[in-house]
């Protein structure tokens, strides 16, 4: 089968041929119609995480996946060959990833997909919208009534933050470049610039303070504190920065868990999470994608079909 891989850390990704993956007793074989990627997928290329993971080459990158069921292991009883499902198939080591034309996913990394997403539009959410969910709804507790500030609003983690935020009741406050200012307030999110001054311009709209922070681009996690409510002190969490656990906050990196794609397929399918997609790309073009993520101003998420 064919799959876009890199033979060494630092190295391009190239179209090649690789042996179909073997699927153990409970996980599926995904016949991939799209995946997307990640600002991780690149930094894992560069050696990012090196020291947390093993690696094996070559590497077929790509976490996210959306696609059909070709082949069930023995012990699965949840899904079935031509099921159409997405996930995050994080496996315990960096080897055969979802950036190719067929997938091995554990059990525990893949559900049935939104049945109202086209399969771009689910291979958008798994990654990024477990992120968003998990830090609003596991670590923040985020509930009706409160005051959110999303470091990075506009972004693919954010847009889905933001989204989020509001279906659980709360006001959003998110930053990002006046040039993405609309692109919020179509979202329900009361736009910010990042930057010098951030506190003046968000105590102006939230004089008490906010009562939960998201950081999701490290930029301004310093001023957070100031921007917490009295009563609201470490409510913090960052998927960026392991110094907001100095700050009595919460670093996360997200897990696999199907119950949350399930919430977050729900969400879709009742119209309360919309997907953004800002290019799309086919396979023999994987490092092309790379490259738009790598200049960083990209809006909402790029997918790569298969």
């Amino acid at each position: 089968m064919k799959a876009a891989t890199f033979s060494a850390y630092g190295e391009d990704l190239t179209l090649t041929e690789v042996d179909e993956p073997k699927i153990g007793p409970d996980w599926v074989l995904v016949d991939v119609k799209a995946s997307s990627v990640n600002p991780v997928d690149w930094k894992v290329a560069a050696g990012g995480l090196d020291g947390a993971l093993d690696t094996f080459f070559p590497v077929t990158p790509g976490w996210d996946v959306s696609g059909v069921v070709e082949a069930v292991g023995p012990a699965v009883t949840t899904l079935a060959p031509g099921d159409e499902v997405f996930g995050y198939v994080r496996k315990d080591a960096v080897h055969g990833g979802t950036y190719a034309e067929k997938v091995a996913a554990p059990i525990r990394t893949v559900t049935k997909k939104p049945a109202n997403a086209s399969f771009a539009e689910a291979a958008a959410i798994p990654l990024a919208g477990l992120t968003a969910f998990q830090c609003l709804v596991h670590v923040l507790d985020v509930v009706a009534g409160d005051i959110v500030l999303v470091h990075g609003a506009s972004g693919g983690v954010g847009s889905f933050a933001v989204q989020i935020a509001r279906s659980l009741g709360a006001r959003v406050i998110g930053t990002a470049s006046e040039a993405n200012h609309d692109y919020l307030r179509e979202l329900g999110a009361e736009p910010v610039v990042y930057g010098d001054g951030l506190v003046d311009r968000v105590r102006a709209i939230a004089p008490d303070g906010v009562t939960a922070v998201l950081d999701l681009n490290g930029a301004d996690l310093a001023v957070s504190p100031e921007l917490l409510a009295e009563s609201s002190a470490g409510r913090i969490a960052s998927i960026i920065d392991t110094g907001v656990k100095d700050m009595g906050g919460r670093y996360v990196f997200v897990a696999p868990d199907v119950t949350d794609l399930d919430e977050l397929a729900a969400m879709f399918d009742d119209g309360l999470l919309a997907v953004e997609i800002a290019a799309t790309f086919p396979l023999a073009d994987a490092q092309k994608a790379w490259d738009l993520s790598q200049e960083g101003h990209t809006r909402g998420k790029i997918v790569i079909t298969v």
